[in-house]
């Protein structure tokens, strides 16, 4: 299993991906937004998403697991 954290600090602004798709490495995720700015949260390798362990609209911390990937 592959933990994709957060890089920084930002609101979930929107989720793509849904726990059962497959994606393929570089796939958005989801986006983040910090400091005005939109920062996509892409797949680090290809897979199944798992789970989404965040909402739209919530903080999440640098280092905060948001998706999980099997």
């Amino acid at each position: 299993m592959t933990e994709v954290k957060a890089e920084l600090v930002g609101n979930v602004w929107k989720i793509t991906a849904k726990p059962g798709d497959k994606v393929a490495e570089d796939d958005v995720l989801l986006i983040l937004e910090s400091m005005k700015m939109e920062i996509s949260v892409t797949a680090p390798r290809a897979g199944t998403v798992r789970e989404i362990r965040v909402r739209e609209a919530e903080v999440v911390k640098e280092g905060q697991v948001l998706v999980v990937l099997e």
